[in-house]
């Protein structure tokens, strides 16, 4: 299933993978309200697909996103509690990618900058295209962050590298992104969509119950103390081995030496 919006492209609906698309390559793929509202959207409605393990986020035309909307803000900061519902949809967008039981996979080429980087910090795994160029960008036209970067990106790179980042408003190639940690692994151009095909392949194929029970725990652990999160660990760990079909038919399937078939 495909459905077109002059924002955004859904398709994969009903599938193991499904593909975002943002569609405003003209505008470089500017994240304006119209565009998170649509997101938004679209996110509660893959939430309720349970055949869709993997979400796909890309750009089009070659760039993923170069933010806001930065002409709209002229207006919009005009208008304090529009201004305001803005902020909050953009964080209920990010913050619902975060706490989904499903992997968000972003795929980076061209520029990513500013709400484009926000949008990256959120999702699980990250690829970027070696030519990719991405930074945080606000400050080089007297904006902050307000969907989560100021407190994401610290998080993901260090401290000291992302006020770098944030004050000097410069960007990062690929290889350098890699390197501290702002991406998962970056590919040759002309292999990436090889890659990709790959990548998607194996996410989809592992236990969605164990995927998400992956994720919950990276998450969940990063908000807390090291001991909270090791209890948190034991406790989790031992409720998905005793009560999970996934778990027990993993170990089956490693006996019997075949794949294991996953709900």
């Amino acid at each position: 299933m495909k459905v077109d919006n002059d924002l955004v492209i859904l398709s994969g609906l009903g599938e193991a993978v499904a593909f975002i698309t943002l569609n405003r390559p003209e505008h470089k793929n500017c994240l304006d309200k119209h565009t998170i509202h649509r997101l938004n959207e679209l996110q509660r409605q893959l939430e309720e697909d349970k055949a869709v393990q993997v979400v796909v986020i890309r750009g089009a035309g070659g760039t993923f996103s170069a933010g806001g909307d930065l002409k709209g803000y002229i207006d919009l900061y005009k208008q304090p509690e529009a201004f305001h519902t803005f902020l909050s949809e953009f964080h209920q967008l990010l913050d619902s990618i975060e706490a989904s039981k499903k992997i968000y996979v972003a795929i980076i080429d061209g520029y990513c900058a500013a709400g484009g980087l926000e949008l990256l910090l959120a999702c699980d795994v990250v690829i970027a295209a070696q030519s990719a160029k991405i930074g945080d960008a606000h400050v080089n036209f007297g904006q902050l962050p307000g969907a989560g970067g100021s407190q994401r990106l610290p998080r993901t790179v260090g401290l000291m590298k992302a006020r770098y980042l944030m004050f000097t408003g410069e960007f990062i190639d690929a290889i350098e992104a890699e390197r501290i940690g702002l991406v998962s692994k970056v590919i040759a151009d002309p292999d990436l969509e090889a890659f990709i095909n790959k990548l998607l392949s194996r996410l989809s194929s592992m236990s969605p119950l164990g995927m998400a029970g992956m994720k919950h725990l990276v998450n969940q652990g990063l908000k807390t103390d090291i001991a909270s999160g090791l209890s948190m660990e034991l406790d989790f760990v031992h409720h998905y081995a005793t009560t999970s079909r996934d778990a027990t038919e993993g170990l089956i399937a490693f006996h019997e030496k075949r794949k294991p078939r996953f709900i």
